[in-house]
């Protein structure tokens, strides 16, 4: 490392602080030069104005200088012979990578985004296929300071072959705060995953510590590197568990530069009605069952009827009949052509205006498009349609199914047991749909019947987290919001912690609509240390027998202890000293712990926080109930009472998946404290 007198020519590590402060420097003008921007000559309208100000405050947004947040992560040296594999025009070049583009005065670049092509290598050169690259450079920071670099020649097998010390550390490093981007660690198969085509969905299957829900959130970044045009116009859509998961994830994005990309969870797509009421679980199997589509159709279908009188249109002295036969004819044709209840029912008044309009020709007039339109708008030919294919409330219909049990039974006939209808069915009648106390099973159904009657609007990709907990119906409600475009499915079958899991990704790919999707398995853990990933594998057979173990890549063991305590005070005791290290802790306990624990945290003046709140550096310990444990993430566990954690779920197979959830959230150590006896799979060696 230099001294303050070495000159910087000759001291790679001020080379490169050299190199970091220009840069900094240009991302600096770029902004500036945006901020400057002049619009008011070149909108022709105060709406035009609006768009483009907009375009330049997103794009200044887009440019902001975090200082805490390396600007670049690595650095490739090409070598000067052409390969097959080199990016174009890379020839013995020297390329900067990081999380966004910047150029200098002259558009010259300075970093490179991590996403271009010429960035690849970074992730997938290797002592077998070195991709041209004579040296990968990776850098080390402390805050936003660069203090360290290390250096792979890919030509020499020893070093090839070494372990990068860097890459090792930003792997464990402590995390205090939301989930960031993984830029710097994004591996081979990860990145495989990652650039993946647009056209194509996948489905990632990936224990705790695989990266997963991070490979997902960079796919959209590169998705829209790689295709902005397209999805700016069709729209990007990120879907998780719970708000506190996305609150937890939602700063990834932005620090990557994409700041349009909508996150929401299953409810916030379905929320035509209020949800105010819950569903035991037998009958939310029933209603998230896939089945219920066919009931919802039939129930929709079923307001339809045959004409059995004419339609007399009178226009001047004129008046023409369109038969009954006739109109049989146009509504079953409407029927067979499968188009959605709410566009037949439109296109009805223009086919019955069609046939008057022959009737018209063949009588020697020539009408044309207006008069059709004003045939189609006559009185009688409304009344028909209204008599004919009536207008459809979604929320009205299924409040009707729920509450009228031979409208149900017909609709149901062959696809429900009397059994099932009878657990869906509402013990006390309702007023309205207002009054209706609807559970969030119910708003799918709402969902699925408003898409019978009117076509959902379909996004260019959607990335749905933490999958294996959906129902089929669920499955559907986000299929039908990306049926033009793509989806990205995450998860874990070992993690499914609802009565309803996900039993294969085959099966959900075909709910989602998405069959032709290939499903890919991440199996290296790279977060949850050797000890804690081997100790929760001990679940593996008990509740996905079928999976492959999670194996912990990671050079640090990470601390992990089990201890038998008499009272809560011990628990307490020990989240104080999972405290005295660096980075956040989590407490995590069966639900109905939570209040106790919480009593007994305040009584020890240690201050906490809910899931979904922001850790800080000076409170940095989260009080999980481990109903909302899945997804986050956490330097250090304490986890109370296993057994109470399986206990409180309705059978032992979802509360052990439940516990295997609470096991795999932390990073760097995990205390086990129990009164109680360990469940006993937790007891036997696998």
């Amino acid at each position: 490392m230099s001294t303050p007198s070495t000159p910087v020519d000759a001291d790679p590590l001020a080379r490169e602080r050299s190199h970091l402060a220009r840069s900094r420097a240009a991302l600096r003008a770029m902004r500036e030069d945006v901020e400057s921007l002049d619009i008011t000559d070149v909108t022709a309208n105060w709406v035009n104005a609006e768009a483009l100000s907009h375009q330049i405050d997103e794009r200044i947004k887009a440019l902001a200088d975090l200082s805490d947040t390396p600007l670049f992560f690595g650095r490739l040296d090409y070598l000067r012979t052409p390969g097959a594999e080199q990016a174009e025009g890379a020839e013995g070049e020297r390329f900067y990578i990081g999380r966004r583009h910047v150029h200098d005065h002259d558009g010259d670049p300075m970093v490179i985004d991590w996403r271009a092509p010429v960035s690849q290598p970074f992730y997938r050169a290797s002592k077998k296929a070195p991709m041209d690259i004579a040296l990968r450079r990776r850098f080390g920071y402390t805050g936003g300071d660069l203090t360290a670099y290390e250096d792979e020649h890919l030509s020499d097998p020893a070093e090839a072959a070494a372990t990068s010390k860097l890459l090792q550390q930003e792997i464990e490093r402590p995390r205090v705060g939301p989930m960031r981007d993984i830029v710097a660690t994004i591996q081979p198969e990860q990145d495989e995953i990652v650039r993946s085509g647009l056209s194509g969905t996948v489905c990632v299957q990936g224990g705790p510590g695989t990266g997963k829900t991070a490979v997902g959130l960079h796919r959209v970044a590169y998705l829209l590197y790689a295709h902005r045009d397209r999805l700016a116009r069709t729209g990007t859509l990120v879907i998780g568990p719970n708000r506190s998961f996305l609150h937890y994830i939602e700063q990834v994005l932005p620090a990557l530069g994409e700041l349009t990309v909508r996150q929401a969870t299953v409810d916030d797509l379905v929320a035509h009605v209020e949800v105010r009421g819950t569903d035991d679980a037998a009958v939310a199997i029933v209603k998230g069952d896939a089945r219920m589509a066919q009931v919802l159709k039939r129930a929709v279908y079923s307001h339809v009827s045959m004409p059995t009188e004419p339609v007399v249109v009178v226009r001047g002295s004129r008046r023409w009949r369109v038969p009954a036969y006739e109109l049989e004819e146009i509504v079953r044709e409407l029927l067979d052509r499968g188009i959605r209840y709410g566009a037949a029912r439109e296109a009805l008044p223009q086919r019955i205006a069609h046939a008057v309009l022959v009737q018209m020709e063949r009588s020697g007039e020539a009408p044309d498009d207006r008069v059709q339109d004003a045939v189609a708008r006559n009185a009688a030919v409304k009344g028909a349609v209204k008599a004919i294919w009536p207008p459809v409330d979604p929320a009205k219909l299924v409040l009707r199914l729920l509450t009228d049990a031979d409208f149900l039974a017909v609709h149901a006939e062959g696809v429900l047991s009397e059994d099932e209808q009878k657990t869906i069915l509402w013990a006390k009648p309702v007023r309205s749909v207002k009054s209706a106390k609807w559970s969030s099973a119910d708003a799918v159904l709402i969902d699925e019947a408003n898409d019978i009657v009117q076509r959902t609007h379909s996004l260019g990709h959607v990335v749905l987290d933490e999958a294996q907990d959906l129902s089929p119906m669920q499955y559907r409600a986000v299929g039908r919001r990306c049926t033009t475009g793509s989806a990205t499915v995450l998860g874990d079958l070992a993690q499914g912690t609802t009565p309803w899991a996900t039993r294969s990704w085959d099966e959900a790919l075909a709910h989602l609509g998405k069959s032709d999707g290939i499903v890919e398995e991440l199996t290296a853990g790279f977060r949850v240390p050797t000890d804690v990933i081997t100790y929760a594998s001990r679940l593996l057979p008990h509740i996905a027998p079928g999976l492959t173990p999670v194996a912990s890549v990671r050079e640090n063991p990470g601390f992990f202890d089990v201890r038998e305590i008499t009272d809560i005070a011990q628990v307490i005791a020990a989240c104080e000293e999972s405290l005295r290290n660096e980075g956040s802790t989590g407490l995590i306990a069966a639900d109905a712990r939570v209040p106790a624990l919480a009593e007994a945290l305040k009584a020890a003046g240690i201050g906490y926080l809910s899931p979904g709140e922001e850790t800080t550096y000076e409170t940095r310990l989260t009080l999980v109930p481990a109903s909302l444990a899945k997804g986050l993430e956490y330097d250090y566990v304490v986890l109370d009472e296993p057994q109470a954690v399986v206990d409180g779920e309705p059978d032992e197979r979802t509360g052990l998946r439940r516990l295997y959830v609470a096991l795999t959230r932390a990073v760097s150590g995990l205390i086990v404290t129990h009164a109680a006896p360990l469940p006993p799979q937790l007891t036997q060696l696998t």
